[in-house]
């Protein structure tokens, strides 16, 4: 008698399985023997063990093994959205870093709401993944949106990724907005649902045409602080605009060093400035003046509150919100060449090899001889000998720092650390702040010059830290998620590719390695952006830790503190060394736990001026293709999912979609293990990398999405 094929698992019986009291976390080939799991239903169950891990019914641990999730895994905490809809819930209790919640796991909680999340995957010194599961207490909600007309009601269509696609007015709650005009809504009933919520209108900001919408739109759903208040400002107006005589004292005299700044043609606030000197042995010795903020910005004064509330300077493509007041900012703090200014230094002395003895860090005083920009620095070093005869003596420094860059950089490289050569978009507008096209920032020897410096000083100062044991703030890069290599894995397999494994231990030089490899390949660039969204994002952490990226244990920011709060944080640390080396226990306690605390806070600061930032960037790129629809381009495809292909414009930076209904010559089907669509009829073939021609189907002001169409060009790569 022939023999019975086992039936197929279901769910319930997978979890009676894994509960049992005799049950040990077992992999997936464990499992398949433990329930007999046929030949023939081993993929099927593959995917219930994947949907129940993104469930959050059971949990995948490392070694990719399996077990129920337990009750413990719920945490409460305060989620902060992102513009792409997915989002971010903190901890209330500050138990462990922040929890990364899917888009589709956000289950209608939106931005500042305390909420419950079943923790899904832990990472081993690093994020965590969960889904919400409960909004514990709402926030104060405003959404921005067009007010519209439907019928005999009036709704608020919102901008970007809201959860909601509308908003209800009840009668009278519109105010004295119109239709058409762009308004400030505030939440009072949230849904239940397939219902929409109710609001009212609390601002009346204009209408859609009215030159700078856009940004004021962006600031008023990021919370962003536009203005400083009136006593903040005067606080900033009373610091002394000249470096006071008395300052100087006890401090190490740098001002008969030359001394330069090498920054952007329309930067205005100058941290950092640059010495270097050559020994007879070939060594050098590299001094990074950084602006000694901590002396003008005092812990606990207002100045401090304001500037630790706003965490970060926002930067748009024709302004910026600062964290500091501009009489700091671009005065006083300000390495203005030509004046004296404060400055805490390192001091680096460095190998012929590019090998960086321990460092020394010392409150100085500069005078800035010539600020540079990098246009400038890269035409010196190009030979342009009309930029060399206006340098004079500052070539041969230009040409020391180049080379010592480049020893630097091999260093770096030699231990595995990884750089996404990515071309970014510069923005150019006219005077109505209207995009009026788009260019690459190529980033020339003068960017890497300040790049590398900027990296060592850091890491020395990290290193400092860590042996001297002062509480401070680090920046920390955890190791990628094993599930997103796995996936990445999946994509780069088609092209000839692997990763190693198992992903649990891969390295940056690995990552290093496969970036290598697909340099110069047509795909080469969509292929970057996909390993970089597999990579974690860095965090700021109270304790030392591993920097992925940059292959090192020992990393902070030290060099930015007009911008960032983080290294204002770490100035004072520096100043305050001596003190905490000789701290009671308990006083280092409690700083260790305050830090915490602001690890947390300027990373949800930090998360939400990124988002800012490309949002009023995506803003502007909508607004320039508005006027072209119909009109053909060239686009690279960036990546090939079921329901279509999303595409990037050549030269533009503008992404969209080609859906899969829109290609009208064959059927396509996707296939999923070589993300591809592949026509049954034809055989045409579209996968990553592909060169194709695309029409400008539909721009999408209110989600901010470009549909396009093929032209019917067939890809001209293969």
């Amino acid at each position: 008698m022939p023999r019975s094929k086992p039936p197929p698992v279901d769910r319930d019986r997978l979890l009676t399985h894994l509960g049992g009291e005799d049950y040990q976390p077992a992999s997936g080939r464990e499992l398949n023997r433990q329930l007999r799991v046929g030949s023939g239903h081993r993929e099927s169950f593959r995917l219930l063990l994947r949907q129940l891990v993104e469930e959050g019914a059971i949990q995948r641990l490392k070694g990719s093994r399996y077990r129920l999730a337990r009750e413990k895994h719920l945490v409460e905490g305060h989620l902060h959205s992102h513009r792409d809809g997915y989002g971010f819930v903190v901890p209330v209790d500050s138990s462990g870093p922040d929890i990364y919640v899917r888009r589709r796991y956000m289950h209608g909680a939106l931005h500042r709401d305390r909420v419950q999340i079943h923790v899904t995957q832990e990472k081993r010194g690093g994020r965590a993944e969960g889904r919400i599961t409960k909004v514990l207490e709402r926030a104060r909600h405003r959404i921005t949106g067009v007010l519209e007309r439907r019928g005999r009601d009036l709704v608020v269509r919102p901008y970007g990724n809201s959860p909601y696609e509308e908003v209800s007015l009840p009668e009278g709650a519109q105010g004295d907005a119109r239709e058409g005009m762009v308004v400030g809504v505030e939440l009072f009933r949230y849904p239940s649902g397939e219902d929409i919520p109710d609001g009212k209108v609390v601002e009346v900001m204009g209408h859609t045409d009215e030159p700078g919408m856009d940004l004021k739109i962006i600031i008023r759903k990021y919370g962003l602080r536009d203005e400083f208040p009136s006593e903040v400002t005067a606080a900033a107006e009373r610091v002394p605009t000249r470096v006071d005589p008395g300052d100087i004292e006890g401090r190490e005299d740098f001002r008969a060093l030359t001394t330069v700044t090498i920054d952007g043609e329309t930067a205005r606030d100058f941290d950092d400035a640059i010495s270097i000197r050559r020994h007879e042995n070939g060594g050098f010795t590299l001094w990074v003046h950084i602006a000694d903020v901590s002396h003008y910005v005092r812990e606990d004064t207002l100045l401090d509150l304001e500037a630790r509330e706003r965490g970060t300077s926002v930067y748009f493509p024709d302004r910026a919100i600062h964290m500091l007041p501009a009489a700091l900012a671009t005065g006083i703090c300000s390495l203005n060449p030509g004046v004296d200014r404060l400055s805490q230094t390192c001091i680096m002395e460095i190998d012929k090899g590019g090998r960086v003895a321990p460092a020394t860090v010392v409150k100085g005083v500069i005078r800035s001889d010539r600020r540079l920009t990098y246009t400038e620095v890269a035409h010196c070093l190009a030979g342009d000998e009309a930029v060399g005869a206006s340098l004079g003596n500052l070539v041969a420094q230009m040409e020391l720092m180049e080379e010592l860059c480049g020893l630097l950089r091999r260093r770096r490289e030699q231990r595995g650390s990884i750089d996404f050569d990515l071309p970014e978009p510069v923005i150019l507008l006219d005077d109505r702040g209207e995009m009026t096209g788009i260019k690459p920032l190529s980033r020339n020897i003068a960017h890497k010059i300040i790049e590398e410096f900027m990296l060592a000083a850091n890491e020395a100062v990290a290193t400092l830290m860590v042996q001297r044991q002062w509480p401070t703030l680090y920046r920390i890069h955890d190791k990628p998620d094993p599930l997103k290599l796995e996936a990445l894995d999946a994509v780069v397999r088609p092209f000839g590719f692997t990763l190693p494994k198992p992903f649990e231990d891969i390295t940056s030089m690995d990552i290093r390695r496969f970036l290598a490899s697909v340099e110069g390949r047509p795909e080469e660039n969509a292929l970057q952006r996909i390993v970089l969204r597999s990579m974690m994002r860095a965090r700021y952490s109270e304790s030392p830790g591993l920097h992925f990226g940059l292959a090192t244990r020992r990393y902070l920011h030290f060099t930015s503190p007009i911008r960032r709060y983080p290294d204002l944080i770490v100035h004072r640390t520096l100043t305050d060394g001596d003190l905490w080396t000789a701290a009671h226990k308990d006083a280092r306690e409690a700083r260790t736990k305050m830090l915490h605390s602001l690890a947390e806070q300027t990373g949800v600061r930090e998360r939400n001026a990124d988002s800012a930032q490309w949002e009023l960037i995506d803003w502007k790129k909508v607004g320039f293709m508005m006027d072209r629809v119909g009109e053909e381009y060239t686009a690279i495809v960036s990546s090939v999912v079921s329901f279509g292909l999303f595409v990037e414009l050549e030269d533009l930076f503008i992404d969209g979609l080609v859906h899969i209904s829109t290609l009208e010559d064959d059927f396509y089907r996707f296939l999923e293990n070589r993300h591809m669509l592949v026509g049954e009829r034809t055989g045409r073939r579209f996968k990553i990398g592909d060169e194709i021609r695309v029409v400008v189907a539909r721009v999408n002001a209110l989600s901010k999405k470009i549909d396009f169409r093929l032209s019917g060009t067939v890809p001209t790569r293969k």
